[in-house]
């Protein structure tokens, strides 16, 4: 009898210590928040003339956003840049729109590259590979198709990029948009994830996501150029952590990276948390059994039910108070990231949030019970520690 009464005590221990960690992190993350992001660029003359930046943009097909976002790169307020598009069929319709475009803005300097270089697995590392290789500047900028740019937001990257430092990336948020796939969307974004992107990025630990990453070029060759990385589909984390081990150190910028998919569903949000999900886990095993209680309603269970067995408290009023207060915490971390009252409703929030947190364990699930990766047309398989296989497909009869 005592040693399962020790166990039991062990597990209500192990929930409340969590429990704490966590509201520690919610704490920090938005404390952090407040002096990290939205700070003014600085337009005040340089000492020295800035470094020129080689954006890559690599593109597969077309959406209705799509224009209107590869325009903002093309009014960007720096002094020496370049846009390289890369493409990786010549009959892709994006091909048009980035003529179009060169066509518009003659006085910028642009090339589109088509066809790419199999280097690896990673289809995102071959279409940008030519365009790696004719870069002439010494920073380079990494940029999804999906993302829209303010016109200071180079600038601001480009002065969090100190000696020392050979990545500035930002975190991952979106644009304002109509409907509740688009309220999910940036509920998610600007509160479970910034909450551990800052969090993450306070204590030191890796969470560089490459949708909008400006990286030393010399550091990158350091650890063998992009091509290096072209086995892994994550290939943000391990360039990241390639680029550490080196010395080298990492900065998240002051403004979040601006998501503008024209094409919004719920569905295709849940496939790409579950494809995040099945990366980290063959990257970080542990994270099948940690990240369930980095979520508000399974620690809150956990919690709950540890309250009542080390302290007597009623479960049921300590997990309605646990909710309340992190749904309140997560309102205000939003509204950080927003810098401001967001686009969507108090009601809107409270429908978005409950969805994304019912939905979060279910996630998780469905990334455990299928480790195979699809994105975009093609299939892969992880081993155990990232490195990618892909899938050929199934002969149908």
């Amino acid at each position: 009898m005592m040693p399962m009464v020790y166990t039991v005590y062990g597990f209500a221990i192990f929930f409340i210590i969590a429990w704490i960690c966590l509201w520690l992190i919610h704490i920090m993350a938005l404390s952090y928040s407040k002096w990290k992001l939205h700070r003014t660029v600085d337009r005040s003359p340089p000492e020295q003339p800035y470094l020129g930046v080689s954006i890559m943009k690599p593109l597969t097909g077309v959406d209705p956003n799509l224009f209107s976002n590869l325009e903002t790169f093309f009014t960007l307020d720096y002094p020496t840049y370049e846009l390289l598009f890369c493409v990786e069929n010549e009959h892709d319709p994006a091909v048009m729109l980035v003529n179009s475009l060169m066509q518009k803005f003659p006085q910028v300097d642009a090339r589109l590259f088509i066809g790419g270089l199999c280097v690896g697995v990673n289809p995102k590392i071959n279409n940008m590979q030519p365009a790696y290789l004719a870069a002439k500047y010494p920073l380079l900028l990494v940029s999804d198709s999906g993302i829209r740019m303010r016109e200071d937001t180079l600038l601001d990257m480009v002065q969090h990029m100190k000696e020392d430092v050979a990545i500035v990336h930002q975190m991952p948020f979106v644009c304002d948009a109509d409907g509740f796939a688009a309220v999910y969307e940036k509920v998610y974004f600007g509160t479970t994830q910034a909450r551990m992107y800052l969090g993450a990025d306070f204590l030191g630990i890796n969470c560089h996501v490459g949708m909008s990453s400006l990286i030393r070029r010399c550091a990158l060759e350091e650890v063998g150029g992009l091509a290096a990385f072209g086995e892994y589909l994550a290939e943000d984390y391990f360039m990241a952590k390639a680029v550490v081990s080196r010395g080298w150190r990492m900065r998240v910028a002051s403004q979040p990276a601006l998501q503008n998919s024209g094409e919004k569903s719920v569905g295709a949000l849940q496939a790409r948390l579950k494809r995040w999900a099945r990366l980290r886990i063959a990257m970080v095993p542990t994270t099948a059994l940690l990240e369930p209680l980095s979520e508000c309603l399974p620690l809150g269970a956990g919690a709950s039910w540890a309250a009542g067995e080390l302290f007597g408290a009623e479960p049921l009023p300590f997990f309605l108070v646990h909710v309340l207060v992190w749904f309140l915490s997560d309102w205000l971390m939003l509204r950080s990231v927003q810098n401001g009252s967001p686009a969507i409703t108090k009601v809107e929030f409270l429908l978005g949030w409950t969805w994304s947190e019912c939905c979060a364990p279910v996630v998780l699930a469905a990334a455990l019970l299928n480790p195979e990766i699809s994105w975009r047309t093609r299939s892969y398989r992880l081993d155990w520690g990232g490195r990618a296989h892909e899938l050929k497909p199934k002969l149908k009869f």
